[in-house]
């Protein structure tokens, strides 16, 4: 069935506005997007799937790279409570001349209150009679559903950006490595009162917990708003970055921007490091900012297999 999609609030103002921060913060919409690397119309190229939730629907978006690397080729899924239908089907579109069908089945998605569904659905890319992307749980459905084989090549989830709001604590989960288990992470920022404080009593500390366990600690946060460090997460060696100068400085909806990057483990990275300096954990925020999905094709760092093409952004915006 081939259903005419209507567009999420989300995504009304195009793909690349609907991750706008500021766009984001009118909104208050959470927004995941995951972009993923697969061979698609004889080309390999980059594939993003973006989820939003707002107070009355959940939206989901799928768009493929064109030849110039623009997103022009784009599929919007409304998944309002009343409209159960669009909650499965199916929808055409043509990249490069070639037929691209992207299935979906939501119907009995569970949610858990987050902006991703955490299990049984399925969403299905197929091109030229090849599953070239599939997401979920429910494969055997998907693959009875569109007729189709799996790729032979497998797809490579390259980067993972997510909005967040919270007042105090920001959470997700994520994965460093294909097969490796989901790991919990949350980000918490306390106002501990000091009576030796410059700083009107108060002396914020920053921490990030890795399923639990406390995994970096930021002291003084008003001098150290900026910084990265090095942290184990299970046999993989990443890179955390923090920029919380809007947190503290700023008004209004404001956003602290977290970065965590797989990295191959060298002599300089051996042991775990010290916070940097605001200024120079400046110029570290500008190469992790400045990374390209599209050059990572054969970054493979270390025997754990982890590549360095994979970042996540994590944008936790704090409300009052």
């Amino acid at each position: 069935m081939h259903d005419s999609i209507a567009i999420p609030a989300c995504f009304s103002s195009g793909e690349r506005q609907a991750d706008d921060p500021a766009t984001v913060a009118r909104s208050g919409q959470s927004v995941f997007m995951s972009v993923y690397r697969t061979k698609l119309a004889g080309e390999c190229r980059l594939i993003t799937v973006t989820w939003c939730k707002n107070l009355l629907l959940h939206g989901l978006s799928v768009s493929v790279e064109g030849p110039d690397g623009d997103e022009h080729y784009r599929c919007k899924v409304e998944l309002k409570p009343w409209y159960f239908w669009r909650k499965q089907g199916s929808k055409h579109i043509t990249v490069d001349s070639r037929a691209v069908d992207i299935f979906w089945d939501l119907k009995a998605a569970k949610f858990n209150g987050e902006t991703e569904p955490r299990s049984d659905y399925y969403v299905a890319i197929v091109c030229e009679e090849e599953v070239v992307l599939l997401l979920g749980d429910l494969k055997k459905d998907a693959f009875r559903k569109t007729g189709c084989r799996p790729s032979l090549i497998e797809p490579t989830l390259v980067s993972r950006k997510e909005h967040v709001f919270g007042k105090k604590k920001f959470s997700t989960r994520v994965k460093f490595q294909e097969k490796a288990p989901l790991h919990d992470i949350s980000v918490e920022c306390n106002n501990n009162i000091n009576c030796d404080s410059n700083l009107g009593g108060f002396d914020p500390e920053l921490e990030i917990r890795v399923d639990g366990k406390r995994a970096v600690h930021v002291r003084h946060l008003h001098w150290k708003f900026r910084g990265n460090e090095f942290i184990n997460i299970s046999k993989t060696r990443v890179e955390v970055y923090w920029d919380v100068h809007d947190w503290l400085f700023g008004s209004g909806p404001r956003h602290g921007l977290f970065i965590f990057k797989p990295v191959a483990v060298t002599s300089s990275s051996a042991s775990k490091s010290t916070p940097s300096s605001p200024e120079s954990s400046a110029a570290k925020l500008a190469e992790f900012c400045s990374h390209d999905p599209s050059s990572a094709e054969n970054d493979d760092d270390n025997a754990a297999g982890v590549s360095s093409g994979f970042c996540l952004f994590l944008y936790a915006w704090k409300v009052e």
